[in-house]
């Protein structure tokens, strides 16, 4: 159904699509490529919410040169009037003769209807082309899409026997300078950052981007059920900072709001921060994508409530010892039927470091 040139093409503004990475939330990272004659003559990528979209970019630059040629486009365009309008009409417009697309829209205000539009001006369009590769480069827009809360990652860093800190909390630095600039890179393309409040408590962490060059910073997210938060947290200086509680006092919530801080009441049945109810409140503010990192009581409580959509595990080579604290805070087993299975999806050496990515098994 496809030609190799239509995978050069496609992978071409799956690479348009990349360079949105850091800068297009809420909305979706999207490439387009116009091609004549076999001849690229119009490139676009949306860049900012609120900004023309990929297809208008490409088209702009293609202008009279898009009459009859075909228009590759890593997610469907859009058939409805937002900040910016249709894309599909757009398209249909500019006379295009051919339309190739990576994957549907999931969201609902479109889902098909840009297809379906383009269709009925008598366009064809073919669907599907490295599907899987553009489906992951929005990973967080689909699951706030059809989940209607953020993808959410785990990001542990550890050593080759998994633990994450000595016993006496000290935690800094088990993994090498590769890694921890990777970790910046999954920040920066993160909507938000979330950890808990021991975290807080034992390291003053900034959790901004800082190894990596971006227009903006994620929300930083904090789990604090009691309302334990320092005033003076390092963070509450750098930026937005969301707290999410299951505390009510008055003073407390009063001195936070003071230094900056947003803070959120969502106590659960079991008298802490009610952490589904925290990603669903995520998802309606436009959060996309989330990474965790966090001590082993917030990443178990994560992985107890099946909220965890994806681990990145980096792995240092060296050993910490029994007594050092381990990834999770998850109950002991008495049988491996309770085992928690992942599925390996890829393995990378960053520096010195293994940095191990898993998805769990449904």
């Amino acid at each position: 159904m496809f030609s190799v040139a239509d995978h050069e093409f496609m992978a071409q503004a799956l690479r348009l699509a990349e360079r949105g990475l850091y800068t297009t939330t809420p909305n979706p990272r999207v490439g387009c490529v116009i091609v004549r004659d076999s001849k690229v003559v119009g490139t676009g990528w949306h860049e900012r919410a609120g900004e023309p979209h990929a297809e208008i970019h490409a088209l702009q630059q293609a202008g009279e040169l898009a009459r009859g040629a075909t228009a590759y486009v890593t997610l469907e365009p859009c058939s409805h009037h937002g900040r910016t309008p249709p894309c599909a009409e757009a398209l249909i417009q500019a006379g295009v003769g051919r339309v190739v697309v990576a994957m549907i829209d999931p969201n609902p205000l479109v889902a098909g209807e840009g297809l379906a539009r383009l269709q009925q001006a008598g366009i064809p369009v073919d669907l599907g082309l490295l599907e899987e590769e553009a489906r992951e480069l929005n990973i967080g827009f689909v699951s706030r899409m059809t989940c209607g809360r953020p993808w959410l990652r785990l990001k542990i860093a550890a050593s080759l026997d998994g633990k994450t800190a000595l016993n006496n909390g000290v935690s800094q630095w088990i993994t090498g300078a590769d890694a921890r600039r990777d970790v910046h890179r999954l920040r920066a393309r993160s909507c938000a950052v979330l950890t808990g409040i021991g975290t807080v408590l034992a390291d003053d962490p900034s959790l901004n981007v800082r190894d990596v060059e971006t227009p903006r910073q994620p929300l930083r997210v904090v789990v604090d059920s009691a309302l334990r938060m320092p005033p003076m947290a390092k963070m509450l200086g750098l930026g937005k900072t969301l707290v999410v509680t299951a505390s009510n006092d008055p003073a407390k919530t009063g001195r936070l709001r003071e230094a900056g801080a947003e803070v959120l009441v969502l106590a659960g049945k079991d008298g802490r921060a009610d952490l589904a109810r925290m990603l669903d409140e995520l998802g309606q503010r436009g959060i996309n994508e989330i990474t965790a990192e966090a001590g082993r009581g917030l990443n178990g409580a994560l992985v107890q409530q099946g909220l965890v959509d994806e681990f990145v595990i980096y792995l240092a080579p060296l050993l910490l010892g029994d007594r050092a604290r381990g990834m999770f805070d998850l109950p002991e087993l008495a049988a491996m039927e309770g085992r928690r299975e992942l599925r390996i999806a890829d393995v990378t050496m960053v520096g010195r470091d293994l940095r191990v990515r898993a998805l769990p098994v449904e």
